[in-house]
């Protein structure tokens, strides 16, 4: 007998309410926002209401605004204000998905971006309004706070419910199919009522040809409906947003599976991939769910001159901060040498020979963090948090990844670049390249002295970790630019600022 979808949506919802008390609904038309729509209906409504409370401040206590024209021609202030909160937005997590969709957590980041915002800009010569009285400063201030704090209180509330999640149909029950609920499932401790909430997805199906899957919705965390004969019939009649492909091997996809999946296109339902939406959600490449999709570990685009320039400014700008580096770095070499001397002697620099940009090798330059001949015994080994080795100035060196900064040295001589996949040893490359597939990939670019793993991942210790860190590598390897080294740098500064280096 055939379920009666209407009835199975309610029952989807059910064991979530039982769990977590009531849930407010709102009836309204889905519109499924995915993660990217969110991230950006964030970042506008943000900045609009920047501008808009610097506007009505200026408005209520000046007559800077009154010409015609006037908004417009001072165009470099509301430019200015949308950067600035762009950047401290990114320090304190402000688009983090996961923490956005609580609202204690989204209102109180929010907020203190709006206020550090508000103030700093008033510091910022020519580019910035002269807000010389303390009503008018005042004014801006507690506008932005104001108002950037409820909305992100409305967002929490109204863009959590049902009507603005992307409703997902899975075709494809087993392995991919359970790491991309697992995927959807992801949450930070925020209190959010729905594990779903911080991505925006909602699986509300499974179709599988496997009838030991049938009854595993516990464990996907939704229903299999059928197999894939009834996949065009359960897109007609649950009308998802996205019928997603978790079939690792696609190529030896069965014809009526394929023919199926074609007549959803055909309709105009939006097929995509695991392994897309999976990269999209976490910022990840799926390695275990590729195959051998050797595309998969390309740039994402064929980017053509544009590629040659960022590649060109990427290096002018390695060598232009690596060499301006050089000066801080001479400035604090005789405080940590002389706190090496009294806390445990030993030579101050450590070199160590990683693998570099297509395979080669190098030598690394660190300020050592560790007891002298620290694998003399062991040979190599990972480091781990809490590793006895460690120094009580070798900690607090790499709290602040102040260790890491002699490698600029690297960045002058072309070893490494300042963003980038982590240089790995030579011993451990050889190890994980056994083990993981596509593990070689990373070194495509140059190393860096810090990159998009590390600003999402830390520091690893397993091959699992390994595993982890090189889906986020070869993702930075995929969509490497402007944008996303900028993120990175402000990651990193966050990272720094708040000592959580290990």
């Amino acid at each position: 007998m055939e379920p009666n979808i209407s009835t199975l949506e309610e029952s989807i919802r059910e064991p979530l309410a039982r769990r977590t008390g009531w849930i407010p609904r709102i009836r309204l038309r889905g519109v499924g926002l995915r993660a990217s729509e969110r991230s950006l209906l964030l970042f506008a409504v943000d900045a609009g209401l920047m501008v808009l409370s610097l506007f009505a401040a200026v408005k209520v206590r000046t007559e800077w605004l009154d010409a015609p024209g006037s908004f417009t021609a001072l165009w470099r202030w509301w430019a200015m204000l949308v950067v600035l909160w762009w950047i401290v937005a990114q320090l304190l997590e402000g688009y983090d998905l996961a923490l956005a969709a609580s609202a204690p957590h989204s209102m109180l980041s929010a907020g203190a971006a709006a206020a550090i915002t508000a103030v700093l800009y008033q510091f910022i010569p020519y580019y910035t309004p002269p807000l010389s009285t303390r009503g008018l400063a005042l004014l801006f201030v507690v506008a932005a706070v104001a108002a950037v704090m409820l909305w992100r209180g409305i967002y929490a509330v109204l863009f959590v419910q049902p009507a603005f999640e992307t409703r997902v149909l899975v075709f494809g029950a087993g392995f991919a199919g359970r790491a991309l609920a697992g995927a959807m499932r992801r949450m930070r401790d925020t209190g959010s009522i729905n594990p779903y909430y911080g991505t925006g997805y909602r699986i509300i199906g499974f179709v599988d040809d496997d009838p030991d899957r049938i009854n595993q919705a516990e464990a996907l965390g939704a229903p299999v409906l059928g197999g894939s004969r009834d996949l065009v019939r359960l897109a007609r009649e649950l009308q998802p947003d996205q019928v997603v492909l978790a079939i690792t091997h696609r190529h030896a996809m069965e014809e009526a599976a394929f023919d199926a999946v074609m007549t959803c296109r055909e309709q105009g339902f939006h097929v995509t991939t695991m392994q897309a939406v999976y990269e999209r959600i976490l910022g990840r490449v799926p390695v275990d769910h590729i195959g051998r999709n050797v595309t998969m570990v390309l740039p994402a685009d064929d980017r053509g001159p544009g590629e040659r320039v960022y590649g060109a400014i990427k290096r002018a700008t390695d060598f232009l901060i690596a060499g301006l580096t050089l000066i801080p770095l001479g400035a604090i070499l005789p405080l940590v040498a002389l706190l090496n001397l009294l806390g445990n002697r030993g030579p101050l620099f450590y070199r160590q020979v990683r693998v570099g940009q297509a395979g080669r090798l190098f030598e690394v330059y660190k300020l050592r963090t560790m007891v002298t001949d620290a694998e003399k015994e062991t040979g190599a080994v990972w480091a781990r948090a809490g590793d006895p080795r460690v120094t009580p100035v070798g900690r607090l060196l790499r709290r602040a990844r102040l260790d890491e900064v002699p490698q600029v040295l690297n960045v002058l001589r072309g070893e490494m670049s300042l963003i980038g996949p982590r240089p790995e040893r030579p011993e451990f490359v050889d190890a994980l390249a056994r083990e993981i597939p596509f593990y070689r990939a990373r070194h495509a670019v140059r190393p860096g002295l810090t990159g998009w793993a590390q600003v999402r991942y830390g520091y690893g210790s397993s091959v699992e970790d390994a595993r982890i860190k090189l889906e986020y590598d070869l993702y930075y390897v995929r969509h490497a630019g402007f944008y996303l080294d900028a993120l990175i740098w402000l990651k990193t500064l966050a990272v720094v600022l708040r000592l959580q280096g290990k």
